[in-house]
């Protein structure tokens, strides 16, 4: 694997990473704002506490490359009811479909994402290439080439 590539997989996989990171963190600073907008949706506190968890473990999963198959599924499981819940753009008023179209799009790029991390592994720069190399397995070939 060439060095854009290597350096590009770690940048991609940290920004995709540090955007659920700082989102969940975010949840937990403002708890109870979070909860009561989540119940508006229909979402119980549970409910709401389990995603959260889905959402950080995922995160840190996927920054540094440990498990990341496994963080950007758990990313994916809290992704997709999110979006139909909370960027239902089919049912919203007239005035807010443009935004929720947004943002429901890019949750989907967000989701495409996610899909070549769990497809490809954490790749160059992580936790799990280093596992790899120390036990003896090629790093530097990809999944589609073996």
């Amino acid at each position: 694997m060439d060095v854009i590539s290597k350096w590009a997989q770690v940048v991609g996989r940290v920004a995709l990473g540090t955007i659920f990171l700082v989102s969940g963190l975010g949840k937990l600073a403002a708890w109870g704002g979070t909860a009561a907008y989540a119940g508006s949706k229909g979402v119980s506190p549970f409910l709401l506490a389990i995603a959260t968890a889905l959402e950080l473990v995922g995160a840190v999963s996927v920054v540094v490359g440990f498990k990341a198959r496994w963080g950007a599924l758990a990313l994916l499981i809290f992704l997709v009811p999110v979006t139909l819940v909370f960027h239902n753009f089919w049912a919203v008023p007239a005035a807010q479909q443009q935004l929720e179209m947004a943002n429901f799009l890019k949750n989907l790029a967000i989701g495409g994402g996610l899909l070549i991390v769990f497809g490809r592994g954490a790749g160059a720069f992580s936790i799990d290439n280093s596992r790899e190399a120390a036990r003896g397995e090629p790093v530097a070939v990809t999944r589609a080439a073996q």
